[in-house]
């Protein structure tokens, strides 16, 4: 059976990730500026400014980090200080970060042993 090249396998994995990215990105957009928290304008810069500096911080220590992770974590933290932070939805979003590895390794692994 033959199968696909590596560079053919990184483009559909592209291609997956760009599709996943198209269906979603509003969804994740709407959660993250509405859903965690309400903010006003000066509580969004913060938000961003913590959010760029962390990227920043990791990024010189080699570190890789998530933008869209910090970026959370940096919303809720205003919330938090606000008191206006919606934990239920926070809580949404860790367990989807929690369940994404596992979840995902065990379709790579259903599917490699399927091809």
């Amino acid at each position: 059976m033959p199968s696909l090249s590596i560079q053919g396998m990184a483009i559909a994995v592209g291609m997956a990730m760009a599709i996943g990215g198209w269906l979603n990105a509003r969804r994740v957009a709407e959660k993250m500026s509405k859903q965690i928290t309400t903010m006003n304008a000066g509580q969004g810069l913060v938000g961003n400014a913590i959010t760029g500096m962390l990227v920043i911080a990791a990024s010189m220590f080699g570190l890789p980090v998530s933008t869209t992770h910090v970026a959370v974590g940096a919303i809720f933290g205003v919330g938090l200080i606000s008191r206006q932070a919606n934990s239920r939805v926070f809580i949404q979003i860790l367990l989807s970060w929690v369940l994404t590895l596992p979840i995902s390794a065990l379709l790579g692994g259903v599917i490699y042993r399927s091809l």
